[in-house]
């Protein structure tokens, strides 16, 4: 994990909705630091610092140092409240961890290899089911993304989390609630020129 976010934040001695709305006001965001054995606490960002923080894919799945009143700690995003109507940030939520102790975090699936694939050749069109995983991991083992090759993706066939090659230490959450959890990630469907062919 090469990039390193550091979110600078001080605490907020009030909560409740009139506080969160004066915070927002002066052109900060409210949020919440909790977990790791500590009371949660109440904290106040500046906006503009966390918009450019989140438009980095990765910051959602890097451990982050989160300075409240000048001390550091370690956490992740858990949690993003947005304005629907407006390009603002109304929340959010920070969890506290343990780099000696297993998270669980949701990591982007990036997808290679989907037009040269062997259905790609063929005219077919992937199908996205799951944009990102949940894993659970050691923090230090947290990856930034998780690569779904579909150089042997035909058309008709679907890759499942199954398929997916994890690295070293790094498990998928559902998959160890059973078979049943086994959800299809991609699947490579026939385009209506493909059918057309096959028809011919």
């Amino acid at each position: 994990m090469s990039n390193v976010f550091e979110f600078v934040a001080e605490s907020r001695g009030q909560s409740g909705k009139s506080a969160a709305r004066r915070s927002r006001r002066k052109g900060n965001v409210p949020a919440v630091i909790y977990g790791g054995h500590l009371d949660p606490q109440m904290i106040v960002l500046n906006h503009n610092e966390i918009i450019k923080h989140l438009s980095h894919e990765a910051v959602y799945s890097h451990i982050l140092d989160v300075t409240v009143d000048g001390k550091t700690e370690k956490a992740i995003l858990k949690g993003v409240q947005r304005n629907p109507a407006r390009f603002q940030i109304l929340h959010l939520d920070f969890l506290r961890i343990n780099m000696a102790e297993f998270v669980k975090v949701h990591v982007p699936l990036h997808f290679i290899n989907e037009s040269t694939s062997i259905g790609g050749k063929k005219g077919g069109i992937a199908a996205h089911s799951l944009v990102d995983v949940e894993v659970s991991c050691l923090p230090s083992a947290l990856p930034e993304y998780i690569e779904v090759n579909m150089a042997n993706l035909d058309v008709g066939a679907s890759l499942h989390l199954s398929d997916l090659v994890m690295p070293v230490g790094v498990e998928i959450v559902a998959l160890s609630q059973g078979p049943d959890h086994d959800l299809p990630v991609v699947s490579m469907m026939a385009s209506r020129a493909t059918k057309e062919e096959g028809a011919a």
